[in-house]
């Protein structure tokens, strides 16, 4: 057996208590024996979405060795409220035990830098792995399976019935619905999220006509008793009567025939999108990732594509989709459209004379629009400054806050109203006068609205409903609030900064250089003027960064990609695997600080 690195794990500590343990309270000393998977988590982050899909076969086929402990661990305000995520546990299917750390008191000891991030401890108590973002399901099983052998063979290994407790089920009509749509003949389609199927509501919002799909998580297409889908949200209409639906951890844009129930693919393979996978081509044969939200504009279905921060098109004539705009770097950045970051967009409407593409763009607490532009199409914001400023704030449009904002709905005077998801309120801006303001409030979290007949129609998504507002004469007036996320910034020494970021990989695996270097890495700030040098992208995975004289503070972001295959030379086929993280990294120059950064992709920081 390798020898390998082992550090003590810290204890876990967390303010908000235990879910899905039927109020039992574990420390790691009652979890001595079993493998266990600490999985650094918030509910916002998509890609933190992806990983709990990727534990889902993990956790069922290692049940009774392994624990996964999710440790919430919150960027937003909300996020930090115990309700918020008791209901995100449910929402999202969470079948393990959950520490509420909303102080980051875990994170902190763990040394974590980034959602999500994987710490894997022994059945003695150590460290021994630490994995940041998405692709590291296959290592970790291959490390739980080497774990099993070597602490099996020590008498250390325990198995049995793990720690977690289900919560009882609750019945109500919809659980934790997404997006509405208003039927041409009346009543409403919900996207009802959480049970995996659409419901069809007469028009007074509650009344119940059908159901389709199963409710069982799956990828099925057929008759509404038939088809499955996994956790949908977007709906549209298309020109031609159907219904296109935003299958989010299907991969996939399904499309229903509201007369029949019918259920067909248009676009996705179920597979979700990597670096280096085609961004075009015939719809059924090219991966998707995360698709949150839907609509037509522009003769074309538009797609937010939430897992890649970009948006795609789908063209029914011609059967295909395309990246529309976005390069997969999370942030804010405007301008043309090939050229535009976006983080985890979630929300789409076209404005009512045509001109405008309305987008949510949750994870910067943004509201963006694509307009045309020449030949092509250019990105603005109208709200918003960057991916660590939030909250719930009126007025000029410059200075006004919003918070994880989940749904848009184009207003007939030409302004537009703004689920305001993580502040409770349905917010409204006015492109005439640069204005915004606050139209209600108590709202739970809301995630998209339908305009019916003068009203908004919202989908309060927490309380398990449609509510039904007149659209007020006058705005709510609301206390001002401004937030940071409230990181700890990382203390760095003035000069020349070394970036490391650590990639080791898997047992039995090699990097893979058939086509070239198979690591990326990409570096920039915010403020742009923190970095003298060294910005920009590479395929070396450090860097020397220079920092400017005279900035004293704020963020590295750092995106790392690497690609590794099995190690056998008689495989002329070895399966490969994609290994990739964002980081946002805030720091604070100064003489205490340290002159080396590393942040770890796979593996453990042998320098720590």
């Amino acid at each position: 057996m390798a020898t390998r690195a082992r550090v003590r794990a810290p204890e876990l500590v967390g303010k908000g208590g235990w879910l899905n343990t039927g109020d039992q309270h574990y420390t790691l000393a009652d979890l001595r024996g079993r493998i266990v998977v600490l999985d650094f988590w918030t509910f916002c982050c998509v890609n933190c979405l992806h990983v709990l899909d990727e534990l889902r076969e993990l956790e069922q086929k290692h049940r009774d060795t392994l624990v996964i402990i999710g440790v919430h661990s919150p960027k937003f305000v909300h996020e930090a409220e115990h309700q918020a995520v008791v209901d995100a546990v449910e929402r999202y299917g969470v079948h393990h035990p959950v520490l509420d750390d909303p102080e980051l008191a875990t994170w902190k000891q763990y040394a974590v830098r980034a959602w999500p991030t994987l710490v894997v401890i022994d059945p003695e108590g150590y460290v021994v792995a630490q994995h940041a973002g998405e692709g590291h399901a296959h290592a970790i099983e291959k490390l739980v399976e080497e774990l099993e052998a070597e602490h099996a063979a020590k008498g250390t290994l325990r198995r049995g019935d793990g720690p977690y407790v289900a919560p009882e089920p609750v019945a109500t009509h919809l659980r934790f619905p997404g997006k509405a749509l208003l039927l041409p003949e009346g009543g409403f389609l919900v996207s009802d999220t959480t049970r995996h199927r659409l419901v069809e509501l007469a028009p007074d919002g509650e009344t119940v006509r059908r159901h389709i799909g199963t409710g069982d998580r799956g990828l099925a297409d057929g008759g509404p008793d038939e088809a499955r889908f996994s956790e949908p949200q977007g709906l549209a209409v298309l020109p031609d009567g159907r219904i296109a639906v935003a299958d989010t951890v299907n991969h996939a844009i399904r499309a229903l025939d509201p007369a029949t129930g019918a259920v067909t693919t248009l676009a996705g393979t179920g597979r979700q999108w990597w670096q280096g996978s085609p961004t075009s081509g015939p719809a059924r044969e090219v991966d998707l990732s995360s698709p949150w939200d839907i609509a037509w504009f522009a003769d074309r279905l538009w797609i937010a594509m939430a897992g890649v921060h970009q948006l795609w098109t789908y063209d029914p004539a011609t059967g295909t989709v395309r990246v529309a705009a976005g390069t997969t770097n999370e942030g804010l950045v405007d301008g043309k459209a090939d050229e535009a970051w976006f983080a985890q967009p979630s929300g789409l409407a076209a404005s009512v004379d045509g001109e405008r593409l309305w987008i949510a763009d949750s994870e910067t607490s943004a509201l963006r629009y694509v307009e045309h532009e020449g030949d092509g199409f250019a990105v603005r914001t109208a709200v918003g400054t960057g991916l660590f400023d939030f909250g719930h704030r009126d007025g000029a449009a410059a200075q006004a806050l919003l918070q994880h904002p989940l749904g848009v709905t184009a207003l007939p005077d030409g302004s537009v109203a703004v689920c305001d998801t993580y502040n409770h309120a349905l917010r409204r801006y006015d492109p005439g006068s640069g204005e915004v303001t606050t139209l209600a409030t108590d709202l739970r979290e809301p995630s998209d609205a339908v305009l019916v007949d003068g009203d908004l129609v919202v989908v309060e998504s927490a309380r398990h409903r449609l509510t039904r507002l007149r659209l007020p004469e006058e705005a709510v007036r609301v206390a001002d609030r401004a937030h940071r996320t409230q990181r700890a910034a990382t203390a760095i020494a003035p000069g020349t900064l070394r970036l490391d970021v650590v990639f080791q990989a898997p047992a039995g695996q090699k990097l893979d250089t058939r086509y070239g270097p198979s690591t990326r890495l990409l570096v920039s700030a915010t403020p742009p003027e923190l970095l003298a040098g060294g910005a920009g992208p590479g395929t070396d995975l450090f860097r020397d960064l220079v920092l400017a004289e005279g900035v004293s503070e704020g963020v590295l972001h750092v995106s790392a990609m690497a690609a590794s295959c099995d190690d056998d030379p008689s495989n002329e086929y070895p399966a490969c695997h994609v290994h990739q993280q964002d980081w946002g990294v805030p720091v604070r120059v100064g003489p205490d600080g340290t002159a080396r950064l590393p942040l770890v992709l796979a593996g453990m920081d042998e320098q720590a």
